[in-house]
């Protein structure tokens, strides 16, 4: 069986380019029953930290799924897939409010996105320290 494990935090390159690529990705994240609850999101992937991020609106269906997993974080995953070539990160998400925190998402955003998100005062963070990584670039 071919195994596709990736260490997150030094990926090789091929499987970082594809994470540097702009790609539509999905976020799953545990609803409060156990379902998963996957939807679009945009994803920016931090090796170096060990951080994947999104941004979103705070009253989202994902923010309440991660705060409902309590201080330990929510067990997710983001997911992109292109033609062959797949890339999972798994980790622990946390929301964060923090402005800064905040700000450099929605950089790393506009950088892999090529435009900058519009202003919103609701903004924060997902955060999520990855424990896994898979897929093949």
């Amino acid at each position: 069986m071919a195994t596709y494990a990736q260490d997150p935090g030094a990926p090789d390159p091929s499987y970082l380019t594809f994470w540097r690529e702009r790609h539509l990705c999905t976020l799953t994240t545990p609803r409060p029953d156990g379902s998963p609850h996957v939807v679009p999101v945009g994803v920016t992937y931090d090796p170096g930290a060990r951080l994947a991020r999104v941004i979103t609106n705070r009253t989202s269906a994902k923010v309440a799924n991660v705060l409902a997993a309590g201080p330990e974080g929510a067990r997710v995953a983001v997911c992109q897939v292109a033609g062959r070539r797949w890339a999972t990160l798994e980790g622990r998400a946390f929301v964060r409010t923090e402005r800064e925190r905040v700000a450099e998402a929605e950089r790393r955003y506009a950088e892999r996105y090529e435009r900058t998100p519009a202003p919103n005062p609701d903004r924060v963070v997902i955060e999520i320290r990855l424990t896994g990584a898979m897929g093949r670039g």
